[in-house]
Order: C-alpha cells, then structure tokens, then sequence
C-alpha cells in the first residue's frame, strides 16, 4: 500500500506532498454521509484509521469549504487548523503506533457531488450522484487528492424510502437509521485512490447478471426504460468475460455495476466497481447501429484494471490508464463485431493521429498534458504495435506479470515497460522512444501493419480510385468500412455528377448515411429513393432524409412533416427537435397546432431535460426566434455544471447580445431572476 503523506507543523507551515509521503499509512475508512438535496449539502462523518511510520507533529487532509462538527483522534477532542482547502491535526505522534481519526462534517460542495431534479415538475427526476476524477473527492469527504494514497472506503448512504442507493463494494445490508430513513452499506475489501469513490441516488430498476466466474454485474436503468435494457446493456456479460481471459488476471473488486445518470459531465468514468455513464447512452434496439454502449462499456470496464488495479503515480503516465482502457476496448469490439471492425477503427485513428501530427500538433505520451486523442488513440496505437513487437504470449504475460506486480499500487511506464521487457527477452529502448517519447505519429509504421493484417485495407490503401469504378465497388464483396471509405473519397465527384443512384438505396445502412449525409440538393431522379430513407433502420438517416427532403422538394413537406410525425429519435430527440422546427416553419402545415409545437420545442430547453436535448433545441430557436421563457432557459444554462453545455450557452447568449433587440429582453429579464440563475449574465451586462 501506498504510504500518505503527512505535513509537519510549527504553527502551521505547509511542506510539499512528496517529502512526507512515507510518514503515515491511511489504511482503512468507515463513512457515512447523508445528502440533503434541497440545500444541495452533505452531511457526513469519517473514520479513519492510520499507522505512523516516523515521528510526526501534524496530520493533513484535504476538505474543501467544509464546516466541521467534531473532530477527535483516539476518542478524544483535538486541536485542528482548518484552511477552504484542507483540515490539519495539530499532535504529536510516535512512530510505530495506530491511530483512530474521527471527523463529523458539512459540506456544501460547489463541483463533484450534482444533486439534479429536486424541486422540478417532473415526478421521479430527482438524482445525485458523483464524478470525483482527478483530484476532486475532497468537494465532500475529507479525503485524499493525491492518487498516491490508497485506503480501503467503506462508504454508508441514507436516503429516503423511494431512491435507490448505489455506490462501490459490496451492498451489505440497508437498515433504518436514527430518524427512520434506510442506510445502506457498502463494504469494500481492498484499496483504492479516493478520486474512484462514488455513489448514485435515485429511482432505478436493475438488471442482474454473473459473469462465467461467478462475479455479480448489476445494470440499472430507469424503471421508464424496460425496455430499452435489452439494447443499452447488450454483450455486458460477453465483454466481461472476453476482458478477464484476454487481460488474464481475475476481476479485482467484489462485484461490478453499471449506473446512468442525467447530465453527466462524460461518456462514463470507471468508478470502482461501479461505472457512472450518460444516460444519453441508454436507447432503444434501432438508436443501436448509430449510438450504442459497447465501446463506453468496455473501456470503462478495462480501467477496472488499469486505472483502478494499478493507478498512475502522476500524469505523466497517463497513458498506462487512458491507452490501455481504449486498446482493450477496441479488443473487445473486435469480438463482438469482428476483425474489419477492428481495423478499419485503427485506421480512422490513425488518420487523425498523422494529421495532428503533420499539422505540428502531435505530442508525446509522456506529456502530461497531451490530448484525450493522444493518449487514447496514440496510447491504443502504442500497445498494438507493441504487441506486434514482442508477441501475443509475451505480450499477454507481460500485461499479468504487471498487474500483478503492482496490485493495489502505483505505476510508472517505466514499471509496465520492465515487466515487458522481461516477459518478451527483448529491450523496448526503441519502442520507448518511438511511440512514446516522440511526438510524431509513425504513419509509414501503422500503414504497413494495417495493410498486412487487413486484405480490405490492402486493397483501399494500395491502389487509387475513380468514379467509373464506384458501382462495382459497392457490389463487391468488400466490407462495409471498404465502401463508406470509398464514398468519401470520391465526395466531390460524386457530388459534381449527380451519381447518388447507387447509393440511396444501398443494402448497407452506413453507405444510405454516408449518402444522405453528402447531397446538399436531392435532384428529381432521387427523389424516390431518397423518400424511403424516412423509414431507415436509422434515427441519424431519418433525421438527415427529412431536412434534405423538405429543403428540395417544397410541394411536398406535408407529406414528409406526416411520415415522420411519430418518431423521437435517439436520446437527444434529434428526429423529434428537427420535426417541431420543420413544422413551426412550414406555412400551412397543421395551423391549428402551431403554437403547440412552438411549445413543445421551448419546453425542451427547461433544466427538467438533459443538456444533449436542451442543446438541440436552443440551436432551432435561434433560427425561428426565442420566446422569453427560451431565454430564460438559457440563461440557466450559462452556469451549468457540464462544461461543454455551459460553453455553448455562453457562446450563443454572446451572440444574441449583439443584437440590440435580444440585449433589451435580457436585460428586463435579468431582474426577474434569482441571483444564482444570472451570475453569469450579470458580469457579461455589467
């Protein structure tokens, strides 16, 4: 187990972590926390017990704007200093001796714990939940920002009757607690980095499954979206398993849940055992071919080795987390859906990677600040080539040994390249610097090992293409990849001459999309086969179909506005948002029910639906005009917790600001609005 690091005190002098980092042991944590959802709060109290390892004065621990309600060591009060950053027990300790730390605290935490639905007039909205990565648990337990310091969490949770409480370990037991509400207990058996704690409350149904090991896999869903489990959770199980032989070590954790959640910040984050993801990933059989699980699924599931396992000593080795989980992921793709797949995969990465790198944006993987594309995509590259280098035995020995080295630990590159090393008998010098060290991408490299492994892509890469060929190329028996890459080489051409005949109508749905997705201007010869694109096996096709229909063919929205009226689309709405702007736009279509549409699609922008729906709507509304309940909606998201929403927001009331107009009406509205909805508008006006 990693050692904490501790400050030592004369008065109150703040040392850097890594000189005391040896001096005490956190070694296990008994926490009980109530969330109070209205005041946005957590109450909580902490156990800690440590073992000294050398004569100290002082112990820290990071706590965030916390207010502390009792603070004792060995059952007794203690002196403590607090700063908005950290809490620090002033005693002098001897070495060799164990100590029990007991804190009683609130937190009103301003990031990590999102308490989402409360108050709003949606029944059985109402969630809360965590995303702690990085450093950021200390928002609402006294706890740990260096990744370093691994302790065993047992975490209890009281919530009201209704919700359902999830979080890592082990569920032990629920029992009533002192004011009549269920706690449940969660018993974790070995460490972790506090940034991995978790937990989740709200209403959920579940799903339960064994791996063929016999570990418990527990999906939930909303109790809504019984039937959308099927598709959501598909292969969970296969890729469980497929990971646990290809990785060749055992699970690590005692059982391993999936939880969704509205407004996440990401796609997923590999909690311990239990992996918090965008509800926007939960969908229906047909929303599968164009946004499905599979990928989120396994990558988050890898990280319970890597990431979780063994944790990276600093950023520097982030690719030992963010590489492998990508690489094994695109592994258990390659199972469930075969070796084009796979490859193909490879290829579109390595097409970015080498733009970046010609475009003098490449970096290294030794780089702390590096781009998620490069130690995702260029860290996947990495371990393929790798693995090419040394051998699939050597390879897979090289990745337990490692991981078994190094349990409940952590890592360097270096530790990972020296079990390689061992395992292949051969020095990874070269590799190291090429694929590592450099900030180049190795294109010449990745294309011959794509072209040797794949006939598809030998034949795509070696040879040049032209229109005359494009019909007897989508008759050949090529992969489908083959043929939306073809496609989009010939764009213009295509595009030039009209030559969508064969395209349209394709048996294979990605090359209908690729299709719909090129034509600007449907021409009179397809309009036919364009028309049945509105029925497509795909929510992206029929979204596309029927913008390009209605913008080519006028005398014919009607007819298009009533094919699609019934269909919703993906998670973010994207056939429904497009069809309510459509028929707000469209003179004389269904009169009577305008305003009602109109409705319909401001509705869309309230805080009650997550962000991807809200944003879909905000971009319609800027085309047809923003009611003030609109705007008010979007001055709401100006200060949303996820940053991708909150940037648009921001970006867009910019823009509407430069409209004198719009300026007045957010400036009356202003006023009319809590302090909290208009911070951000307040600095922009003033």
């Amino acid at each position: 187990m990693r050692y904490f690091f501790l400050l030592l005190f004369f008065g109150f002098v703040s040392f850097s972590f890594g000189q005391h980092q040896d001096k005490v042991d956190f070694v296990r944590a008994d926490v009980y926390i109530e969330p109070v959802p209205l005041n946005k709060e957590v109450k909580g109290r902490v156990v800690y017990r440590f073992d000294v390892l050398q004569n100290v004065d002082s112990v820290f621990l990071d706590a965030k704007d916390m207010r502390f309600e009792k603070v004792e060591l060995n059952g007794k009060q203690v002196d403590y200093i607090t700063t908005d950053k950290t809490i620090s027990i002033r005693k002098k300790l001897k070495k060799d001796t164990s100590h029990k730390l007991t804190i009683a605290y609130v937190a009103k935490p301003r990031q990590t714990v999102y308490f989402l639905g409360w108050g709003d007039k949606i029944e059985g909205n109402e969630q809360v939940w965590t995303q702690g990565q990085g450093k950021y648990t200390s928002h609402w337990l006294p706890s740990f920002d260096d990744m370093n310091e691994k302790v065993e969490f047992d975490l209890a949770v009281q919530a009201n009757h209704p919700y359902e409480v999830i979080a890592n370990g082990k569920l032990v037991s629920v029992s009533k607690g002192d004011n009549g509400r269920p706690v449940w207990l969660f018993d974790m058996e070995n460490p972790m980095s506090s940034y991995l704690l978790a937990f989740a409350i709200g209403h959920y149904s579940k799903q339960e499954l064994r791996s063929s090991r016999g570990v418990p896999i527990v999906n939930y869903f909303y109790p809504k979206d019984s039937a959308r489990v099927g598709p959501t959770y598909r292969h969970t199980q296969r890729i469980f398993d497929f990971l646990e032989n290809e990785i060749g070590v055992s699970y690590p954790w005692q059982d391993y849940k999936q939880i969704p959640v509205r407004d996440f910040l990401y796609a997923g984050m590999e909690n311990t055992g239990a992996t918090i993801f965008s509800d926007g990933y939960v969908i229906d059989a047909t929303a599968f071919v164009d946004k499905n699980y599979i990928n989120v699924n396994a990558h988050e599931l890898a990280h319970q080795w890597f990431g979780n396992l063994v944790t990276e000593k600093n950023g520097s080795h982030h690719w030992l987390q963010e590489g492998f989980a990508t690489y094994y992921a695109y592994l258990a793709e390659k199972e469930i859906f075969g070796d084009d797949h796979f490859y193909w995969k490879l290829f579109d990465t390595a097409k970015e990677l080498r733009e970046m790198s010609e475009g003098g944006k490449g970096q290294a993987l030794v780089d702390p600040k590096a781009s998620s594309a490069t130690f995702y995509e260029k860290g996947a590259w990495a371990l393929v080539m790798l693995r090419e280098l040394v051998g699939d035995r050597p390879f897979k020995k090289g990745v337990s040994d490692y991981l078994n080295a190094h349990r409940f630990k952590n890592v360097t590159i270096d530790d990972f390249l020296k079990e390689m090393e061992q395992a292949s008998t051969m020095s990874l010098e070269g590799f190291r610097v090429k694929w590592l060290e450099s900030s180049e991408f190795p294109w010449d490299e990745a294309k011959t090992y794509l072209m040797n492994k794949n006939e598809a892509l030998s034949a795509f890469l070696g040879s040049g293409h032209e229109l005359k060929d494009l019909e007897k190329e989508l008759r050949a028996e090529r992969p489908v990849q083959y043929k939306v890459a073809l496609v989009d080489e010939l764009a213009q051409e295509i595009l030039e001459q009209d030559r969508f005949a064969p395209l349209f109508g394709h048996p294979q749905l990605k090359v209908r999309q690729k299709a719909i997705q090129l034509v600007n201007q449907i021409s009179d010869v397809h309009k036919e086969s364009a028309e049945k694109l509105l029925g497509d096996s795909s929510y992206i096709t029929r979204e596309l179909a029927l913008f390009k229909l209605w913008s080519s063919f006028p005398e014919s929205r009607k007819v298009y506005l009533d094919a699609t009226k019934e269909v919703v689309g993906l998670p973010n709405k994207n056939v429904r948002l497009l069809w309510l702007f459509l028929a707000v736009a469209t003179e004389g279509y269904e009169s009577e029910n305008t305003r009602k549409y109109f409705s319909e699609l401001i509705a869309y922008t309230s805080p009650e639906y997550g962000w991807e729906v809200r944003i879909g709507a905000f971009q319609y509304l800027r085309e047809i005009g923003f009611t003030d309940e609109g705007l008010a909606n979007l001055i709401n998201a100006t200060n949303h917790h996820s940053w991708q929403f909150k940037k648009y927001a921001r970006g867009l009331i910019g823009q509407l600001l430069e409209d004198q107009e719009y300026k007045t009406r957010i400036e009356k509205l202003e006023g009319k609005l809590n302090q909290e909805e208009t911070r951000y508008i307040s600095t922009k006006l003033n």
